[in-house]
């Protein structure tokens, strides 16, 4: 099955409101083409789930500024003064997670799982309201699974079908996130015919892949 589509198809598939995991860490491994359908198509109402909210000059970041998210989750937002300023403000809502507590959560989401136990956050703001259980002499918070309407995705390289490879730390949140939403549009740096990829180099399998965006 040939799942690459031009953006008109991407476009039908987006609507205000959408909880949407973006795949990056910074400006490496970031769907900057996926976010730019985004912000042509003046989505708003995101609620935003992924390492950080990039730089107010970037293509992630850009989203805060023009006022598109409603909610933050995310490790941190240090590098975006504007998403500070905004939850300062009351404009946005920001949940603060340690970053691997986030991507436990969303593996946790993809793998069919209640969530996952961990010691982070025991004895800081990060328990509050949280249950708790002792093991083994131990404390540990009780996190949540965590899922979204859709994952925008940047791979290395992808064939037809949807496989893909990542290069170095551009893989990042990436492969996590392609099992953790009901919709996975990837932007790929490479479009291949299927039988090209090494299957032994295949990071996230097509299964997981539902459209790749045609950059040609």
């Amino acid at each position: 099955m040939n799942k690459v589509v031009g953006s008109s198809a991407i476009k039908a598939k987006i609507t205000d409101n959408q909880v949407i995991m973006f795949g990056g860490f910074l400006e490496c491994g970031v769907p900057n083409q996926l976010i730019d359908i985004l912000l042509e198509e003046e989505v708003k109402g995101i609620t935003l789930i992924g390492n950080d909210t990039g730089f107010t000059d970037r293509k992630l970041g850009s989203l805060i500024v023009n006022k598109r998210v409603k909610k933050v989750i995310a490790s941190h937002i240090g590098t975006n003064r504007e998403t500070g300023r905004q939850m300062n403000q009351g404009e946005i809502e920001v949940e603060l997670v340690p970053q691997g507590t986030l991507v436990e959560r969303i593996r946790s989401y993809g793998a069919g799982l209640g969530g996952v136990y961990t010691p982070t956050g025991i004895g800081t703001v990060v328990e509050d309201g949280k249950e708790k259980k002792v093991i083994d002499g131990k404390e540990y918070i009780l996190e949540l699974p965590l899922g979204a309407d859709l994952a925008l995705l940047k791979a290395w390289k992808a064939d037809q079908a949807g496989n893909l490879v990542y290069r170095y730390s551009a893989q990042n949140f990436n492969p996590i996130m392609a099992m953790a939403a009901e919709l996975v549009i990837v932007e790929a740096e490479e479009i291949v015919p299927v039988g090209t990829l090494n299957p032994n180099e295949v990071i996230t399998p097509g299964i997981f892949v539902d459209y790749i965006l045609n950059t040609a």
